[in-house]
């Protein structure tokens, strides 16, 4: 795996659902049908990118976290404005800052993989510590599904200076 992107960003306003989930009650595929049926309502998009969203408590920084933390997840796309939701949708904004950005290959199943090297190989030897933000997934067009070998998705993990 390699050294991470180190990128600046300005603030975004998402689009989509979500609900609070664990990793021991994975519902991350209920999430993205329910969003997948309601993304053609959506008037304003800005990209076609998708956005998996997970929004920690600070125990996540602390690194009190477990299979079992309730986190929000959220399956959404960036909007130009926020004007015209639909009903059923809700608005989450991303406030810009320092994220490190990796790109992950592989499967869903090979995620893990990915996330112990940044948590808990680059990120203790960076000259960066986790930010309390939102830490999310973009999904362009070289994700190819989440059991393809092949997929590719950039990791956005929020960052600042230890």
């Amino acid at each position: 795996m390699k050294d991470p992107e180190i990128v600046e960003m300005e603030a975004k306003n998402l689009a989509g659902i979500s609900i609070h989930t664990s990793l021991a009650d994975d519902k991350t595929e209920l999430l993205w049908k329910r969003f997948m049926n309601r993304k053609k309502d959506i008037a304003n998009p800005a990209s076609n990118d998708l956005y998996s969203v997970q929004v920690y408590d600070e125990g996540f920084i602390k690194g009190h976290f477990n299979s079992q933390s309730i986190f929000e997840k959220w399956a959404a796309i960036e909007v130009n404005n926020l004007s015209a939701l639909p009903e059923g949708l809700k608005s989450l904004g991303l406030s810009g800052g320092l994220y490190a950005v990796f790109t992950h290959q592989g499967t869903a199943q090979q995620f893990a993989e990915t996330a112990n090297f940044i948590f808990a190989k680059w990120i203790p030897s960076s000259q960066y510590t986790l930010d309390d933000r939102p830490h999310f997934e973009v999904l362009g067009n070289d994700y190819l599904g989440p059991d393809n070998p092949d997929s590719k998705e950039k990791i956005w993990i929020p960052i600042k200076k230890k």
